[in-house]
């Protein structure tokens, strides 16, 4: 399990010693030095491993949890190297402030991309090796005897030629107080005996016991709650609000203004909070985003279609001129629309201030991000505050922004010393998301006169997620983010066909509503317009639309579609059923999906997926498994329902009366097939889900003749055409 981050400014690193009776082993790592001292000047211990007395071993987890099992197979990978009894394991988050103080000695704490293993997986495997490696050495120490004769295996020692056993527990004193090893040599991932393995979450049983506590569930003694309302339309402001109409209303402590564009109530209860915040009288400045619609912003998105200027992603070859000159030409264009992350548990952060330090906790996906925002709002150094991390209740991107921690800390600095929960209602969560960026995308393809293709131009219109949230990954001007799947990067690419003549290209069209990283991001709508546009050159060629694909797909991207297409048995469906095909590369793997439908008196069934992943090396095969099924579940989510709609400025849809999502009685069966290739570590949580929706899409069309180019489905009539 993952342990409660404790609720007040004492060190970790002293509370796991003092309390837990246990000592930890001091390494270096690339990030910086171990001659830190800690809070009560205990000698610098270890950044990644605690070993208790009782050979019960703490791993020390810096990526977030929100569900995707990231805890246990960094856990894993710890655990794996440092040669532990895996059943005596549990894990801690670490803190932001801590990692700054310990020159960010853990690394990064962004959790989001699907980088949470494959950007870490290396130095996180260095530091159960340097761990074990230190116990071996104590142990041969106290045998005096070399600790090349020694091996360590299930939290035992063994000096193999006299048989002596000792257990971690024993040594984690002496340990604690040797040199770390400068060369540490890690495992072939063929060697693994714990890595590599299906075992159980170790979150799991926890959860289901009701155990974690998360950031909407913290009490503290004396503790108030806050309920919040921002203007309406992104980018206004108040003009005024009567907090005089609400102060006599039951339980209600305060009325504050936080920044420019919220007014908050606190008081005694959250129900009291929200009921006096929606009946407080606010006027406010909407600004020129209240002209804007969505008829505006498609307008907007489709001028871009068409314009001058646009920045290239990808370019092989003049598209434009083979195109021109192809015998025969297929156009067609694409629409995705904006997508609220829509998590469970709604936006929250509780704060406590005083006039020489400010503590926060709550759910993020981005520890680091959060401390900086909460330390700017209390205009108090970095070293004067820091962050207290719980398991989030859904992330999907959104809690990789800040906006609600800064707006926990700036009610709380106006009621010092007291702590302040932030809760959003869920209507204030869902018109006040950065959206999943809406699009609009021309695809034109041109073929000779024997039917080979020749050229490809894609040109996406619409936001950039990089001009709102951040500007710095700019590249002379172009957001790298908008190509995700579609750059030629790598020895294969993320593009996955070789096509002659090649451009994909993007006219930035921002609007004043927030684009934000979504659990996919750009790939997701991407990959439909890649993956259902193949389809129709398929169709045009008079071709079926596996055997075009095989034509021109790059190796790697061909052996997740041909593993689909045999495991679905595509081309052998039932009468009345249907296949359809999509394959992306995104987040450093290889994805391909085989959906299986049926389509009677305009009713979708989607009956089967099959699903393959190539991510290089897999952690936790079972956890892989639950990764695809849950990530389908989220895109078949957005492809059937998921659309936020404008009217006046502001988003229309205030709650999952009017955004809905997947039921259980919708959910396709799931198969997936993992084939690690190895040689590179890829994502698992998000590149799967781009490839759900174009291949439902595609098995549609097989299915109704019908081709679907604008989302969502809920939106078409799919009887057959």
């Amino acid at each position: 399990m993952t342990h409660m981050p404790k609720l007040n400014r004492r060190s970790f690193l002293t509370g796991a010693a003092a309390v837990g009776g246990g000592l930890s082993l001091g390494m270096r790592l690339p990030f910086g030095g171990n001659e830190a001292l800690a809070a009560d000047a205990t000698p610098e211990v270890n950044a990644w491993v605690v070993i208790k007395p009782d050979d019960k071993v703490v791993i020390r987890i810096a990526r977030s949890e929100m569900g995707q099992g990231t805890l246990t197979g960094l856990a894993q990978l710890v655990a794996e190297e440092l040669e532990c009894d895996w059943s005596k394991v549990s894990t801690e988050y670490p803190t932001p402030g801590q990692n700054v103080a310990r020159k960010r000695v853990w690394g990064n704490f962004s959790t989001g991309g699907s980088r949470g293993i494959r950007e870490s997986h290396e130095y996180v495997r260095q530091g159960g090796a340097a761990a074990r490696e230190m116990l071996i050495a104590a142990a041969a120490a106290q045998w005096k005897v070399p600790a090349s004769e020694c091996s360590a295996a299930k939290s035992v020692i063994t000096h193999k030629p006299s048989g002596k056993k000792t257990t971690y527990g024993k040594v984690a004193d002496a340990a604690a107080k040797l040199e770390p090893p400068k060369d540490i040599k890690l495992k072939d991932p063929k060697d693994w005996k714990i890595a590599g393995k299906g075992l159980k979450r170790l979150d799991t049983l926890p959860k289901v016991k009701g155990d974690p506590i998360f950031g909407i569930d913290i009490k503290m003694p004396g503790m108030l709650t806050a309920a919040i309302r921002d203007c309406p339309v992104q980018g206004g402001k108040i003009k005024s609000f009567d907090a005089a109409k609400v102060m006599k209303m039951p339980g209600v402590k305060k009325v504050v203004q936080v920044g420019d564009s919220g007014v908050a109530v606190v008081a005694d209860s959250f129900y009291n909070a929200k009921t006096a915040v929606a009946a407080l009288p606010i006027q406010w400045d909407e600004g020129e985003g209240a002209n804007v619609s969505s008829e505006t912003i498609a307008a907007l998105l489709k001028e871009g279609l068409n314009a001058e200027q646009a920045y290239v992603g990808n370019k092989q070859g003049d598209a434009k001129a083979a195109i021109a000159g192809a015998a025969k030409k297929v156009e067609a264009v694409y629409a995705y629309p904006y997508q609220n992350h829509a998590t469970m548990e709604p936006m929250n952060a509780t704060a406590l201030y005083t006039a020489d330090k400010c503590e926060a906790w709550g759910p993020t996906q981005n520890g680091e991000a959060a401390l900086a925002a909460m330390a700017e709002a209390a205009e108090l150094p970095v070293a004067k505050c820091d962050f207290y991390k719980t398991p989030l209740g859904g992330g999907f991107g959104r809690r990789g922004r800040t906006d609600y921690v800064r707006q926990v800390v700036l009610i709380a600095k106006q009621m010092p010393g007291i702590p302040i929960k932030l809760i959003w209602t869920r209507e204030e969560d869902m018109t006040h998301c950065a959206y999943h960026p809406i699009t609009q995308c021309k695809l034109t393809g041109g073929f000779d006169a024997a039917g080979n293709l020749v050229g490809i131009h894609m040109r996406i219109s619409g936001q950039s997620i990089s001009a709102s949230l951040a500007p710095q990954n700019f590249q002379n001007g172009m957001d790298p983010v908008v190509f995700q799947g579609l750059n030629a990067a790598g020895a294969e690419g993320q593009y996955g066909y070789n096509v002659p003549n090649l451009l994909i290209d993007h006219a930035m069209r921002n609007t004043h509503i927030l684009a934000g990283f979504w659990r996919g991001v750009n790939a997701n709508h991407n990959a439909i317009y890649v993956e259902c546009f193949m389809d129709e050159l398929a169709h045009a060629a008079g071709q079926d639309p596996l055997a075009f694909r095989r034509k021109y797909l790059k190796p790697k991207h061909l052996a997740v579609l041909n593993a689909v297409a045999e495991k679905a048995g595509y081309g052998k469906a039932p009468k009345g059923v249907f296949h359809g095909l999509a394959q992306i590369m995104a987040f450093g793997s290889y994805v391909a999906a085989c959906a299986e439908v049926s389509v009677t008196d305009g009713q979708l069934k989607i009956r089967r997926i099959v699903a393959a992943t190539d991510p290089g090396y897999m952690v936790n095969p079972t956890q892989i498994e639950r990764q695809v099924a849950g990530s389908f579940v989220y895109g078949l989510s957005a492809m059937m329902y998921g659309e936020c709609t404008v009217k006046n400025g502001a988003i229309e849809q205030t709650n999952f009366d009017t955004y809905n999502v997947m039921r259980i009685d919708e959910m396709p069966k799931v198969e997936a097939i993992i084939m690690p290739s190895g040689g590179f570590w890829g994502g698992v949580g998000e590149p799967t889900i781009a490839v759900a929706a174009p291949a439902v899409l595609n098995a549609i069309f097989a299915a109704t003749g019908k081709r679907i180019r604008e989302f969502p489905l809920m939106n078409h009539d799919l009887r057959t055409a």
